[in-house]
């Protein structure tokens, strides 16, 4: 599918027909020839733009300028707590600015598309709501994380650590596109003549560096703190295991002994100890003296392993 788009003194609007900003969302076959043989495309680099595995780079043509960011992918119910990483491509010319993605969600949202001047800052302010949707990410996994370790806290399952686990997953694949998209911002930075950025947008992507660096740091400091935690965590579930297991021996063990008794010493047996009562007297006698002894026993083990302790 085809979008176009221009850029004009109020920001970016749909050109309602052919514009200077071209989005090309999940080209099909015949989208990407045209890509290949009309705009004159590399078709590796082309191939490279909707590969979420490919790194960011810049490459330089003959006419135009490549580069290949990466972006979060829109989250959903699916995705069941994994934030996966899609890849996207800039091509600007003099004249044009052509845009290849996966998905197009919020790709020209935010306040800063309001005050484009040209195509270069068009594509700049791209990467800038790339980084912008990175953090918003970040913020929801460090909330998700939150809520999963009060969860680890008070339950005995492994599926709130297998999330957990699931969420440093997704984070290093975060960390990974940052720094790409890091590289990419340094190499544009030293590029700036070759790109005929104005001045303004040089200041503009010396900004973009710095919130990228923030959002990397972000991101390494929530891996770090889901990292250390994951042992404590797990720690604790294996923990929590074990006083379960200890109150189920202890439950056991009370119930064995007057079993072991009544197995021993018969109905009638003890019929005859309490001297010669009828049954229906020496039952409830008996029955109440095995959960005495039951009871007794339960709280006794609970004891001792409070002094062992």
């Amino acid at each position: 599918m085809v979008k176009n788009f221009d850029v004009t003194s109020n920001g970016v609007k749909d050109a309602g027909g052919p514009g200077r900003v071209l989005v090309f969302v999940e080209p099909d076959e015949a989208e990407r020839k045209r890509l290949v043989e009309e705009f004159k495309v590399d078709e590796h680099t082309l191939r490279s733009a909707l590969d979420p595995d490919e790194l960011g780079r810049v490459e330089f043509e003959e006419d135009h300028c490549a580069v290949i960011f990466k972006r979060p992918k829109r989250y959903t119910a699916e995705d069941n707590f994994l934030f996966k990483v899609l890849s996207g491509g800039l091509f600007l010319w003099a004249d044009k600015l052509v845009i290849v993605v996966n998905d197009d969600a919020g790709l020209f949202d935010g306040r800063s598309f309001s005050r484009v001047a040209a195509l270069p800052s068009l594509a700049l302010r791209v990467l800038f709501s790339t980084i912008v949707h990175f953090e918003q990410h970040l913020r929801a996994i460090n909330m998700i994380s939150d809520e999963l370790e009060g969860e680890i806290n008070t339950a005995m399952e492994n599926r709130h650590l297998l999330h957990m686990f699931t969420l440093e997953k997704g984070l290093v694949y975060y960390i990974n596109a940052v720094s790409s998209n890091g590289r990419v911002l340094e190499k544009l930075r030293n590029n700036a003549a070759r790109l005929k950025l104005s001045q303004s947008d040089l200041e503009y992507i010396e900004d973009l560096v710095i919130e990228n660096t923030q959002c990397l740091e972000q991101a390494t400091t929530y891996s770090q703190v889901i990292s250390s935690l994951m042992d404590a965590r797990a720690s604790l579930v294996n923990n929590n295991l074990s006083v379960m297991m200890k109150n189920l021996n202890a439950i056991v063990i009370a119930v064995a002994i007057p079993s072991f008794i009544s197995s021993v010493f018969s109905m009638s047996e003890f019929s005859m100890l309490v001297g010669g009562l009828p049954l229906g007297m020496a039952y409830p006698l008996f029955a109440v003296a095995m959960v005495a002894v039951g009871v007794g026993t339960f709280f006794l083990i609970r004891r001792m392993e409070r002094l062992w302790k």
